[in-house]
């Protein structure tokens, strides 16, 4: 499947008449290498979405930049080492290329800068116990790069263990992780996801709540319930695909709730049949906490959080 300029557009149409709140590009490959990235961030912004994107930051010209901030919530550089060596070695790609990416983490502030734009410039840290000897050389880069923030998270691995992450490993970085958290200013924010860190993989819910409020597409048009999901042992839990058929089409159909109902049953168990940690993990807490009758929903109090549409 390919996801034309057409087929994205009449998701964004699709997806604004329905009332969605925020779409994200943050793809299972990278959003950049689409030739009309930016005309989809456009026409979404346009719409009334709230659009955000993730990006390994090395297509993305300040010329593009340019083009794209202004209609962006946010933008967040994947960037998982501070050292040109370790960075090919963990990215795999040449070193070269984080020379590229740290100038265009420059350059988007600079746009926000001189334009006062309200968009937030960030820089995220996928961490695996084995690449803890790059955090505090990440967090120092962006205390040279002045990004608003660095954002340090888990891995997450699928139910069989594939990835190999070693969970409790994790402990052994916390030093540098707070370490790291220290040189945070008050304009350079380091954050660590403690909350899901410390869960250590596990999961307090065996039913999957979440997907409703925030569903996930493939990179070839797939609607599923979550990334997680994609690959073609979850075939059951596909719902259908955006090349083929509007996605309003598909949120309409019974196949949509089916899916949606059957992974809320007691026939599926989050805890085995589906990996750790996932997008919706915070969400389904929550939301397991409330069908259990321990959480209630109340009325917010106090400001609106930053970003409130990806909340």
């Amino acid at each position: 499947m390919k996801i034309t300029k057409d087929t994205i557009y009449r998701f964004l149409d699709d997806a604004a008449e329905i009332g969605v709140k925020g779409v994200s590009f943050v793809s299972d490959g990278e959003s950049s290498c689409a030739p009309f990235f930016v005309e989809a961030i456009i026409r979404g912004s346009k719409n009334g979405l709230s659009m955000a994107m993730a990006s390994n930051g090395h297509l993305v010209t300040k010329e593009k930049l340019e083009q794209i901030l202004l209609h962006l919530t946010y933008f967040r550089f994947n960037i998982s080492a501070g050292e040109s060596r370790r960075y090919a070695d963990i990215m795999g790609v040449p070193e070269s290329y984080i020379f590229t990416v740290c100038q265009n983490i420059q350059d988007a502030m600079e746009i926000k800068n001189k334009y006062n734009l309200n968009v937030t410039i960030g820089m995220q840290m996928v961490l695996m116990p084995r690449y803890g000897d790059q955090i505090l050389p990440l967090a120092k880069l962006g205390s040279k790069l002045k990004p608003d923030y660095l954002v340090i998270k888990h891995t997450s691995d699928d139910e069989k263990g594939s990835l190999g992450v070693n969970y409790k490993g994790y402990r052994e970085l916390y030093k540098d992780l707070k370490k790291a958290e220290s040189l945070s200013t008050d304009k350079y924010i380091v954050k660590v996801k403690w909350s899901k860190i410390q869960d250590e993989g596990k999961r307090r819910y065996s039913q999957c709540y979440g997907p409703p409020f925030l569903i996930q597409l493939s990179g070839g048009g797939l609607v599923a319930p979550c990334g997680m999901l994609f690959g073609e042992d979850y075939r059951k839990y596909w719902i259908g695909n955006i090349v083929d058929q509007p996605f309003k089409a598909i949120w309409n159909s019974e196949r949509y709730w089916s899916v949606m109902h059957e992974i809320a049953s007691n026939r599926f168990n989050a805890r085995t049949m589906c990996g750790c940690l996932c997008v919706q993990h915070k969400s389904n807490e929550f939301l397991w906490d409330l069908k259990q009758g321990k959480a209630t929903m109340g009325h917010p109090v106090g400001s609106a959080p930053m970003h409130i549409n990806f909340v």
